[in-house]
């Protein structure tokens, strides 16, 4: 997905955190970063974000905080978001234009790493971004959900970016999700292609 800041205007649904996207659209064009989240996708996780007032939510794969800005955008005045990223240069972009968000805490670092440290907590909302808490230690992530809790992923549908045999790696992702006993899925073709899930 392009985020040339003249993109970023027309694809945002209306209501969206216009300003603060554009000026993240400006920093990721300088950075030469193009792996920030659809809008739709965005909104949609403002609308879940929305849904779980006072919830703790974990992001994996902040980017350059998009995504980020998005959720923060939905949720509750006592709501928390934890989000990690290993790209220090997209860390220090989110923090530059989200930092004073005193409901976000910025990790900068590996995200199956924390997914360790964080084992026996619980959050109402995931999101998944990065190859950790997808395609690595899946399990492990799935386990920090709360009953009723969501999860979600982006980036099912073919990418530009893909390294070539990443197709069936996110079809055997998907079908995953889709038959775990733990969760009720429901698989979207729709922007980058999701799935959102709630733990039982």
């Amino acid at each position: 997905m392009s985020v040339e800041p003249a993109a970023v205007r027309p694809e945002n649904p209306a209501g969206s955190p216009a300003d603060v996207l554009e000026s993240l659209a400006r920093s990721c064009a300088l950075l030469g970063f193009d792996m920030s989240c659809d809008p739709r996708t965005g909104a949609l996780l403002r609308t879940l974000a929305a849904a779980r007032p006072g919830g703790r939510i974990l992001e994996l794969g902040t980017g350059a905080g998009m995504s980020t800005a998005w959720l923060l955008d939905g949720m509750a005045a006592d709501s928390t978001l934890l989000t990690v990223e290993s790209e220090s240069p997209l860390v220090e972009v989110a923090r530059l234009h989200l930092g004073h968000d005193p409901r976000v805490r910025f990790v900068h670092g590996d995200a199956g790493a924390l997914i360790e440290r964080l084992e026996g907590d619980r959050f109402d909302l995931v999101f998944a971004d990065t190859w950790a808490g997808k395609f690595e230690r899946l399990d492990e992530t799935l386990e920090l959900l709360a009953p009723g809790a969501l999860y979600v992923v982006d980036d099912l549908l073919p990418q530009p970016s893909w390294p070539a045999g990443h197709g069936p790696k996110a079809e055997a992702l998907a079908e995953r999700l889709m038959s775990d006993g733990r969760l009720r899925a429901t698989r979207l073709d729709w922007s980058s292609g999701l799935i959102v899930a709630a733990r039982i």
